[in-house]
């Protein structure tokens, strides 16, 4: 099962490190990654998708909290949560595609950021699922490059992550 894991950590360096290097001792895999400074900067927030059982993350879960910079562990999917990832995608727009691609654009609610004669790079966010359908509605050819940022994620209503 799919896993949202928000870690709040001391912003030192090497504490990313010390993390996925506790994924990859353990044989985990981490599906995404996302890390940033907080409102705080001395802490910072990391979002880390990966798959596992439950037992498999309460494990991951304890591990996490047994290094020195973590401060706090929250599994999103345990709650309600807010979810977004953002996709950069370049297509090919030339001749009968161009208006297509404007169109598949606008009904994923996307925004055309770059334009060329023979290309645009669309910008997409929203789960993980809408990002896969946008790529599963156009033709597999058209698609020049893509870029993901992986997930980040949040607690709805009062559920907050701070210390």
């Amino acid at each position: 099962m799919r896993h949202i894991l928000s870690v709040l950590l001391e912003n030192e360096a090497g504490a990313l490190s010390r993390v996925v290097g506790l994924f990859s001792a353990r044989g985990y895999n981490i599906d995404s990654l996302s890390v940033a400074t907080t409102e705080d900067t001395t802490m910072s927030r990391m979002t880390i998708v990966t798959h596992g059982s439950d037992d498999v993350i309460e494990q991951i879960t304890k591990q996490l909290n047994k290094l020195i910079e973590v401060v706090k562990v929250v599994d999103l999917t345990d709650g309600n949560h807010i979810e977004r990832e953002l996709m950069l995608v370049k297509v090919r727009a030339a001749g009968k595609d161009r208006d297509e691609m404007k169109r598949m654009a606008d009904i994923f609610r996307g925004r055309i950021l770059d334009v060329t004669d023979k290309s645009y790079t669309i910008e997409l966010t929203g789960d993980s699922h809408k990002l896969d359908a946008f790529i599963a509605a156009i033709e597999p050819g058209v698609i020049l490059e893509t870029v993901r940022t992986g997930a980040s994620g949040i607690g709805r209503g009062e559920r907050i992550l701070k210390i």
